[in-house]
């Protein structure tokens, strides 16, 4: 008899972020709760998105190449079933009421975000 998958039943997120120390400290806590998958770049995101379905894309706003905003508006039109979440370091309340309403966000935190705070969002979105 096989084992059953431990990571089956749980929500499949994808974490956005082009600082490598953001994405050490969300993946312990996040991967108690997620299965989680971690990307450097929206560059890179698509390419996760490519092979695989998310519940959740939780995207930083400010990277390199792409910003996240941009990123997940694409990812809306492409995967509208995706809850979408952004992490931005700016207090713009502007910026952020325009995000939520372009990208239909479901969350918008500003960093630093601890990842409980961030899990509890992911849990409340996917409950709503």
């Amino acid at each position: 008899m096989a084992a059953a998958d431990p990571n089956a039943s749980r929500p499949v997120v994808l974490l956005v972020d082009d600082e490598p120390g953001l994405l050490d400290s969300m993946r312990p806590g996040l991967e108690r709760d997620f299965d989680l998958d971690c990307a450097n770049s929206a560059e890179e995101a698509d390419m996760l998105l490519a092979t695989r379905s998310y519940d959740v894309v939780v995207s930083d706003h400010l990277m390199p190449g792409e910003e996240g905003l941009k990123f997940l508006i694409r990812s809306a039109k492409r995967h509208p079933g995706m809850l979408r979440i952004m992490l931005t370091g700016y207090m713009n309340p502007e910026l952020i009421s325009r995000s939520v309403a372009v990208a239909d966000l479901t969350a918008c935190l500003v960093k630093p975000v601890r990842a409980s705070d961030l899990a509890e969002t992911i849990r409340r979105a996917l409950n709503a």
